[in-house]
């Protein structure tokens, strides 16, 4: 017995000595978003835990930080760069900082639905998105997760462009944005997310925009009449990784991790159809009244402002933005 046992240390020994032999390393990940638990990006995220660790066999292990625990989103992008931490599902605001120039997306009335978001991002304009993010950014980009359209919410009924003259109206301090809803004639007021219900109230502001996860979390029925359907910014999440860590994995570990990723993003995108639809539900039981305007016809209001966007951007962005915009 004793003699066996002394074979198969040896037996043991030699394996760990054999030329390119290397054991299957334990490996943890930080994953973390800035928005709170409860949302379909948390969901997504439990997923790929899920399924990372059970194919993994528990090797790889998965830690999951909400509400921006490790930071905001330029903090985290920063870290990953240096590869401090190793994943995030981000907002856009890394397209902006390293790609700003292929970067249709952030502009409000521009790109008409979510599924021409998906094909230009598929397209050449995101591989050109995708390698200047690893180049400047030292970040990778496995791809976009469906976050709902923004609508606008109003104290008063808005169908055609000239109904928005006038509209104080609450945007964040992002410049095209604010820009483009000038253009409509609006009076944007840039105020934090936090003290949205409290202008409402004081008369401060008369309108916001957004999905409508925010007046459903924020009890704008109690400030607001109307739910007016733009659909005029369809904002993704994005699953991004540090490059710097993630070429030291093993292929197979890529590989794995890759695969969980876009699963993830695929549980995530219905999780985020489902919530949208139960939001809808119980704004109306509220008594929020929901509005489809005229699009078209705000969208060639604001055109000016868009086409001022547009100018910057790279050759050839507008020419795909057309193509995918026909896409059925």
């Amino acid at each position: 017995m004793r003699r066996k046992m002394v074979l198969l240390a040896a037996a043991v020994l030699m394996l760990f000595l054999m030329p390119g032999y290397a054991p299957a390393a334990d490996i943890s990940i930080d994953v973390n978003c800035t928005m709170k638990p409860g949302g379909s990006e948390e969901a997504a995220i439990k997923q790929f835990k899920q399924i990372v660790e059970k194919k993994s066999a528990g090797r790889i292990k998965v830690k999951i930080f909400m509400s921006g625990q490790l930071g905001k989103e330029k903090a985290v992008l920063e870290l990953m760069k240096i590869g401090q931490t190793q994943m995030a599902l981000t907002g856009g605001i890394f397209r902006t900082m390293f790609a700003k120039q292929y970067d249709p997306i952030t502009i409000p009335f521009y790109m008409p639905s979510w599924k021409s978001i998906v094909a230009y991002l598929k397209g050449p304009m995101g591989d050109k998105i995708r390698k200047l993010a690893a180049a400047k950014g030292g970040i990778i980009d496995f791809g976009p997760q469906k976050r709902a359209p923004r609508h606008m919410t109003a104290n008063r009924k808005i169908v055609e462009p000239k109904d928005i003259k006038g509209l104080k109206m609450r945007l964040p301090a992002i410049p095209i944005w604010v820009d483009v809803w000038k253009q409509l004639g609006a009076l944007p007021t840039v105020i934090p997310a936090p003290q949205i219900y409290l202008a409402m109230k004081t008369g401060q502001v008369e309108a916001h925009e957004n999905s409508l996860v925010s007046p459903y979390s924020r009890k704008l029925w109690e400030v607001q009449k109307y739910i007016i359907l733009t659909h005029h910014v369809y904002f993704p999440w994005h699953w991004v990784a540090s490059k710097v860590w993630f070429d030291k994995l093993a292929a197979k570990d890529q590989a794995l991790i890759r695969q969980a990723v876009a699963e993830a993003r695929a549980y995530g995108s219905r999780v985020e159809d489902e919530k949208d639809a139960f939001y809808a539900r119980e704004l109306k039981k509220h008594g929020m009244i929901f509005v489809k305007p005229d699009v078209p016809a705000i969208r060639q209001a604001a055109m000016p402002a868009i086409q001022r966007a547009v100018s910057k951007l790279a050759p050839g962005v507008a020419e795909e933005v057309e193509r995918v915009s026909k896409l059925k």
